[in-house]
């Protein structure tokens, strides 16, 4: 789910164990007049009813919770049908954690301590349907990726048609499936089988990759 309303605010859902750091984020936002924080749970059972109910257009999902953690709850809120947006919210800056958040579906990665003014800007750019990813961690990710490469074939740009490098661009880009569909003029279904036969062809395992990748090799310009 991507926000075409821009005159209402983008709704947050916050699941964080913490009582502190919700409290914090709570008054971060109050001062903003287009994030408004919907709700919020101190644990992910309690998240994942507030996110059937409350259907915000993002939840601020953390890592490290006791008993069901962070990747755990991103997978069941997809598996229940949530289609907003899901960015992790953590401490951990540890390539795995990471690699699997990414890879489970996450559509952002934003560390804890970062600036109050940089999270605010991040979270208006995931509201919009890009993906967004603490800056101290593309250089990380990116050598997850390569070290983590054990393919029978790098990928190759010349196996894609015309139109999969025009998508893998947009990915690069860090638009989502529906912000590709109306900047190329084709649905989000078409989107989606283009994403799923140019990740085949470079061996890749989600647009993750595919975006460092396209990045990293320049296909982005």
């Amino acid at each position: 789910m991507t926000r075409t309303d821009h005159d209402t605010p983008a709704t947050i859902l916050l699941i964080d164990d913490h009582p502190l750091l919700r409290r914090g984020v709570s008054q971060l936002l109050e001062l903003e007049d287009d994030l408004d924080l919907a709700g919020e749970a101190g644990e992910p059972e309690v998240g994942l009813r507030l996110a059937g109910e409350l259907d915000p257009d993002m939840i601020l999902l953390d890592l490290n919770m006791p008993g069901m953690d962070g990747i755990a709850t991103l997978k069941a809120l997809r598996e229940q049908g949530y289609a907003g947006r899901i960015v992790m919210f953590t401490v951990s800056d540890h390539e795995e954690d990471v690699v699997a958040a990414l890879r489970s579906g996450a559509d952002g990665y934003l560390l804890k301590d970062m600036d109050p003014d940089e999270m605010v800007r991040q979270l208006r750019q995931a509201a919009l349907g890009r993906m967004v990813i603490s800056e101290s961690l593309t250089a990380l990710l990116a050598e997850a990726l390569r070290s983590q490469r054990n393919q029978p074939a790098a990928p190759d740009i010349h196996s894609l048609t015309q139109r999969e490098r025009e998508i893998l661009r947009e990915l690069a880009a860090g638009l989502s499936n529906k912000l590709i569909a109306r900047k190329l003029d084709i649905t989000e279904g078409t989107v989606k089988v283009h994403v799923k036969h140019l990740l085949k062809k470079l061996n890749l395992r989600s647009r993750v990759e595919a975006a460092v990748w396209a990045v990293q090799e320049g296909v982005d310009k």
